[in-house]
């Protein structure tokens, strides 16, 4: 599906690692490229013809952005350099000046470490409690488990939409509809699901939402922050410098821009951010709809095939996503990927950025496959190939 719009696919390879970062497209490779050739000047600088032209792409970007979230108002997106940038902010410039000694931060034990060491880090400075929503026997979070959670000293409750190993989709409206019924925040790490499904923010009614540009067909070094518009006036700002502020003359005057500018220090990322609107233009082109029922296919083709090898062992035999995370019986997985490597085969190996996660799987270290539109049964067909001999995998994995 669309394979022929990826310089990668070009050569000889099978990219099977889409939830450590995505494929590019030729067009957002050209987008970038031509702001590089032919208007590279700064961002809400200048006062010429090329920096007009970069203020009018800059916040083209961001008005697709908005769209594509469906956020009330442009004010609501904030370009940082990625989903961790954007959770960090969230926790450090917001719930920082907001929580108190005793309150509790509700996370899983399956979140990315992006969405566990800000949380860690407020709770060593600020006295709270991080504590783990207990997860069902398929690795999935529950209504059932949440509302047990939660208890009167609950301020926040932060979650992936979809985890990076489990690969499980939450519930994440119901989820608010809870958290708000008890004055809870609810923060929403949608670096996994951005690229892959339909999210709305309104309809969500989340409080905060980050994701990257990287993992849903964009450049790296580039993400958002969205947070509704009341909230974010209360951020106060991580990076104080060019850009975001009015004026200022003393330490007691100082004067800063309106929201989303005031967020937003320094020079950007300009490349990055023309680039992600790139993305979100060809992604809208292709459907989220479709591009979600074809990863569904594919994953169910692909687990039809490993169930029938006895020494897979699959860790999240059940979950609505392109992710599946397996082991080889008796063989590292880091040996396994290197073996795959011979074969131009790009899986990861490893914790994955979640360390936690081998407190319920009672495992240290997975294979991951994460498959997006552009994979093929064709590719899947050749990794089981060399995932059925374990003989072949022992003798030549080193």
């Amino acid at each position: 599906m669309n394979r022929d719009d990826f310089p990668m696919l070009k050569q000889d390879i099978i990219y099977l690692d889409n939830g450590a970062t995505s494929l590019k497209p030729q067009v957002v490779i050209d987008k970038m490229q031509e702001y590089y050739e032919k208007y590279s000047a700064n961002a809400h600088r200048g006062d010429y013809d090329i920096s007009y032209k970069v203020d009018m792409e800059y916040e083209n970007a961001r008005d697709l952005v908005t769209e594509f979230i469906n956020a009330k108002s442009k004010e609501e997106v904030v370009f940082t350099s990625g989903a961790t940038d954007s959770l960090n902010m969230i926790a450090t410039g917001f719930f920082a000046g907001l929580v108190e000694a005793g309150d509790e931060i509700l996370i899983t034990a399956t979140e990315h470490a992006s969405n566990v060491l800000p949380w860690f880090r407020l709770a060593n400075t600020h006295g709270c409690l991080v504590n783990f929503i207990p997860l069902d026997d398929n690795l999935h979070l529950t209504i059932d488990n949440l509302k047990k959670s939660i208890s009167p000293r609950t301020k926040i409750i932060a979650l992936a939409q979809i985890t990076n190993v489990v690969g499980d989709v939450r519930p994440i409206k119901e989820i608010v509809r809870i958290a708000h019924e008890n004055n809870i925040f609810v923060v929403v790490d949608a670096a996994q699901s951005i690229g892959h499904m339909k999210v709305d923010v309104q309809d969500l009614d989340v409080d905060f939402l980050a994701f990257s540009a990287h993992k849903m067909l964009g450049p790296t070094g580039t993400g958002v922050l969205y947070g509704k518009k009341e909230l974010l006036e209360n951020l106060d700002p991580i990076n104080l410098g060019g850009g975001m502020n009015d004026s200022f003359d003393s330490p007691s005057e100082i004067y800063l821009k309106e929201l989303p500018t005031r967020l937003e220090a320094g020079t950007p990322n300009i490349a990055g951010v023309i680039g992600l609107g790139a993305a979100i233009e060809y992604i809208n082109k292709i459907g989220r709809d479709k591009i979600r029922e074809r990863e569904i296919q594919l994953r169910e083709y692909l687990i039809d095939k490993l169930i029938k090898i006895p020494h897979i062992d699959i860790i999240n035999l059940e979950a609505d996503s392109g992710i599946v995370t397996f082991n080889v019986e008796g063989v590292f997985s880091q040996d396994v990927a290197y073996y795959l490597n011979k074969y131009n085969i790009c899986v990861r190996a490893g914790n994955h950025c979640a360390k936690l996660t081998k407190n319920v799987t009672g495992v240290t270290n997975t294979l991951r496959i994460s498959l997006y539109f552009y994979n093929t049964e064709t590719e899947i067909d050749e990794l089981v190939e060399l995932l059925s001999d374990k003989e072949k995998i022992v003798s030549e994995m080193i």
